[in-house]
């Protein structure tokens, strides 16, 4: 270790100096204390003890850096956590499917964390049950649920809108939406009124998920007067409710989501996080908007170091999604937990996605151990090329019949026809008149099912599992090597949490020191995972 010029003097007593790199470390991760760094006989020492005065007129030793007690409290924007009643600016992601599930809203919940329910893909009943689960759990402490864009099931996205709205479920991370659409307004608006101050009240929270500015400018912009106007005309609001709404934006909070698992546009983040921030600068100064917003940094956070660029670079607030997925209490099962515990940054891919097939959207899942990207990307092949499932050569069918389907596609075609009849019988409706739509819902049955046999660790079709990932896995798995965490069973949601709030505190405090030009030894940098009990101590 070097030093660097003096910004002062210390004194305080010599015999508590650390010059050993560990012990350093150490000083450093105890972040309810203030660290000086000291030029000791021309050797960096480090200590938390005593007093310094800027300027080098004093007597003492000299100081040449210096960071402050850290609160892990203090990461983020403090809004956030004061509009959602939250003791951490963390959130974690809904994953679909249930697998953001119950028990780890629970848990975010009980920690001061904000956790979002994976109700996409999920039918109306269970979705209500989970609520049950939740509110019964948690009592007035904050919670979330997902609200996915369904253009495949646009009336499933309305029915989930009324429950939650029924339900009193004030919160939704809604995902997926490539513009604004009338449920996510009905939902936004309902309930806004003034209070006695004359100051408008939306009852209903948007946290909303976004990687291209087009789409993000809709949730930093009011409410569209046309969707305004057709809530008023369907007696949802009253024509001062809407004027009302036309001086809030859809969403406070805007996730900026970079390369993340499931649906993604693989956005880098170093570039998306600043341009999305820019974009909601741009826009409160354009509308300014007595509800200020804000934008947190999702896709990639796995680590203290991403966390803490993320902060550095401006985020509000943080959001995690893969590492959350291989986490005890996740909805899936032990197979895909130890299988996510292995992944590697290059074990992952794009696949199409279920619910918006024909749209050619995909998603991003893990390729190692699963035939399920090649197989789902030969469905979407056969169905970009072929207008029926009568057109697809006859050995071409036999072969999915035998290695995908497992079973006729005459019978595939039942189940699935039976399912929307239930579900979206509009769906079901619309393939019977149109062959392409038939093939399209057959295709589905396929993708859709194929995360749920992981999610019920349904291991004769473990070669078929859908498991949702990203990059982030992999770095989290090289950072926790040789940790107690690498072990998969040790991972539970608030452990998680908490060490990347921990490891961002200590991450922006080394950052600290070297913008003040101290250097310090490349052990002292390396921040390893702490055990709960050890962080209680910082979350007070």
């Amino acid at each position: 270790m070097t030093t660097c010029n003096s910004m002062g003097k210390w004194i305080g007593p010599e015999p508590e100096l650390v010059t050993e790199p560990k012990a350093m470390a150490d000083l450093l991760g105890q972040l309810d204390q203030p660290v000086y760094l000291l030029s000791q006989d021309g050797k960096l020492a480090a200590t938390t003890q005593g007093s310094a005065t800027l300027g080098n007129d004093a007597d003492g030793l000299p100081l040449v850096g210096f960071v402050p007690a850290t609160a892990m409290s203090q990461i983020g924007d403090a809004s956030f956590c004061e509009d959602h009643q939250l003791k951490f600016a963390y959130m974690t992601g809904a994953m679909a499917n249930g697998i953001a599930s119950e028990a780890m809203v629970i848990a975010a919940a009980n920690a001061g964390m904000m956790g979002s329910y994976g109700a996409a893909g999920q039918s109306l009943q269970a979705v209500e049950a989970a609520i049950d689960t939740i509110q019964n759990a948690v009592g007035d402490k904050p919670y979330c649920f997902n609200l996915i864009h369904s253009p495949n099931e646009p009336q499933h996205e309305i029915n989930i809108v009324e429950l939650y709205i029924k339900r009193g479920v004030t919160c939704v991370e809604a995902s997926a939406y490539l513009g604004m659409a009338l449920p996510a307004v009905r939902y936004r608006t309902h309930g806004i009124h003034t209070d006695s101050d004359g100051k408008i009240v939306t009852p209903n929270r948007i946290i909303a998920k976004a990687s291209r500015t087009e789409v993000a400018t809709h949730w930093f912009s009011p409410p569209p007067q046309k969707m305004l106007d057709e809530l008023v005309s369907q007696g949802h609001l009253t024509i001062e409710q809407a004027q009302l709404a036309r001086q809030i934006p859809m969403t406070q909070d805007l996730t900026a989501e970079a390369d993340s698992g499931g649906h993604t546009d693989n956005r880098p983040a170093i570039a998306l996080w600043p341009t999305i921030i820019d974009l909601k600068n741009q826009l409160q100064a354009k509308y300014d908007f007595a509800q200020q917003l804000r934008v947190g940094a999702g896709g990639g956070i796995s680590t203290p170091t991403s966390a803490a660029a993320a902060l550095a670079m401006g985020a509000d607030y943080l959001v995690t999604g893969s590492v959350n997925q291989a986490c005890v209490e996740s909805g899936s099962c032990d197979y895909v937990r130890q299988a996510l515990a292995q992944a590697q940054q290059a074990d992952i891919t794009m696949a199409p996605a279920a619910d918006m097939f024909e749209m050619g959207v995909k998603l991003q899942v893990l390729k190692r151990g699963t035939m399920f990207p090649m197989r789902a990307g030969k469905l979407y092949d056969l169905y970009k090329t072929y207008n029926s499932l009568e057109e697809i050569p006859a050995s071409v069918r036999a072969n999915l019949e035998k290695t995908v389907f497992l079973q006729p596609i005459d019978d595939i075609w039942q189940q699935t026809r039976d399912f929307f009849l239930k579900r979206e019988p509009a769906q079901a409706q619309k393939a019977d008149r149109d062959p392409k739509h038939k093939m399209a819902l057959v295709f589905r049955w396929y993708l859709g099912l194929s995360s749920r046999w992981a999610n019920a660790g349904d291991l004769s079709r473990k070669m078929d599992f859908q498991i949702w990932c990203g990059p982030a896995m992999g770095a989290f798995n090289q950072w926790t090597a040789d940790t107690f965490l690498a072990d998969y069973q040790n991972r539970d949601t608030v452990t998680v949490g908490l060490n990347l709030l921990y490891g961002a505190a200590v991450a922006s405090r080394i950052n600290i020191l070297r913008s003040q030009g101290v250097k310090l030894d490349e052990s002292v940098k390396q921040i390893k995972p702490q055990t709960r009990n050890a962080l209680e101590a910082y979350c007070k």
